[in-house]
């Protein structure tokens, strides 16, 4: 599920060209889904129009299909907005996963699921609290991340109460190209290759920049989510991404790092009050040796190409006159 989307297409990407004899199935919702990211591999693909927020619909695909493995991407992500619709965050990203877990459940498939959590689930955790780890009390300040437990929750209670095999992870954040421009890095990428374009002045504008966080590239995350349900135990929590210092930093290095890496010189940036959010996730660090002990797993990509890679992207966007 959600194919059409930045993790889900980059996912789709690397099983392609990696396990060729895999037959991969994906959704969409009819004439509504964003086709972008994946025309590269749409016949590859065998499609399913389904809303997964309709029972129906999705109890319906799944007992005819009776898939092996989900991977469940399908989500309301961007935080901002869901202080103004917290009905629909909690419809797409509980309700739509209730919907596959029955029909699972219905179907009577051995099959296994993948739920990616996020880290914004731990919320505001002290300093001295940090890393976190699977026993941190989580926190939540947003009606997204709220959802996201409620999400994560719903599959643990499957996994507890009719066997269903859930692997339940909890990513923190993961960046490269396709991410959409609402997003900080993608955001300050898309301006910077705006100026390069002479489309707009040297000036941007940027939301709270001094949160700290660890990035991993999506590259590495999608490699993660395949060797999760390859090893993983089911209904056991995993925390997923890079923890190596050389990966942690603020939105505001990022952002300097970005400005380092343009054509244009003389660059100047300022925080503007609406592109700042009602709280603040201050610091999200994990340790996520469990998961990486567990698989075998090692991230790879550094985060200057991270960076670089979304600028380039971001470059190629504005000159297609997006």
């Amino acid at each position: 599920t959600g194919i059409t989307g930045f993790v889900g297409s980059h996912m789709a990407d690397w099983i392609l060209a990696n396990h060729p004899s895999v037959e991969l199935h994906a959704t969409k919702r009819y004439h509504l889904s964003k086709m972008d990211n994946i025309l590269h591999i749409q016949d590859d693909v065998h499609w399913h129009d389904c809303n997964l927020t309709d029972p129906i619909s999705t109890v319906k695909m799944i007992r005819n299909l009776k898939p092996d493995i989900i991977f469940h991407f399908a989500a309301e992500s961007f935080v901002s907005p869901s202080w103004d619709h917290p009905h629909t965050y909690m419809n797409v990203n509980y309700n739509g996963t209730l919907n596959l877990l029955e029909g699972i459940r219905e179907s009577g498939h051995d099959t296994k699921i993948l739920i990616p959590g996020s880290g914004e689930e731990y919320g505001e955790i002290a300093e001295e609290d940090i890393p976190i780890t699977t026993k941190t009390a989580m926190h939540p300040v947003n009606p997204y991340a709220v959802s996201k437990v409620a999400q994560d929750l719903i599959g643990f209670v499957y996994f507890k109460s009719y066997g269903t095999k859930v692997i339940r992870t909890r990513a923190f954040n993961h960046e490269g190209p396709r991410r959409e421009n609402v997003f900080g890095i993608p955001w300050y990428a898309y301006q910077i290759a705006r100026i390069e374009a002479e489309k707009q002045g040297k000036h941007m504008e940027v939301g709270y920049l001094d949160d700290r966080r660890n990035f991993t590239h999506v590259w590495d995350i999608v490699q993660a989510y395949w060797k999760g349900v390859e090893t993983c135990e089911p209904g056991k929590l995993y925390l997923v991404g890079s923890e190596a210092d050389a990966k942690v930093y603020t939105f505001r290095e990022a952002l300097e790092m970005l400005i380092g890496m343009s054509s244009v010189d003389g660059i100047t940036y300022e925080t503007v009050s609406k592109y700042v959010r009602p709280t603040k996730v201050p610091r999200l660090i994990a340790d996520t040796s469990e998961f990486r002990e567990a698989t075998g797993w090692t991230p790879e990509i550094s985060f200057e190409q991270i960076l670089q890679e979304t600028l380039d992207y971001w470059r190629l966007q504005v000159a297609k006159g997006r």
